[in-house]
């Protein structure tokens, strides 16, 4: 099952230290534009390909995107893998930033 995580949420967890494998899944000039701090860059368009570079099965994932339509394809080709503990960001960077959280 592929949880959702609120953007304070994420920010909370960001802040306590814990440990959490953020994806963003957005194209190049959408992350040149903006992104978490924390994010690893995972677009989609080769997604099958990068998702090799996630070796923890065990970390919570939290996949992010613009609004949240792509991290859940995302997190669903992740969970084929074999990766349990899955959420999508809601509303994504846009919900990012219209909360004030920093961006890159």
């Amino acid at each position: 099952m592929i949880g959702s995580m609120t953007v304070q949420e994420l920010k909370e967890k960001l802040d306590a230290g814990e440990k959490i494998t953020l994806i963003d899944v957005r194209e190049q000039e959408e992350w040149d534009e903006a992104h978490i701090q924390q994010a690893q860059f995972l677009p989609l368009s080769n997604f099958e390909e990068e998702m090799k570079k996630l070796t923890d099965r065990e970390a919570i994932v939290v996949c992010q995107c613009r609004s949240g339509k792509r991290s859940l394809t995302a997190a669903s080709h992740l969970q084929g893998e074999g990766f349990e503990n899955l959420f999508n960001l809601e509303g994504g960077i846009l919900a990012w930033i219209e909360s004030g959280f920093p961006t890159k």
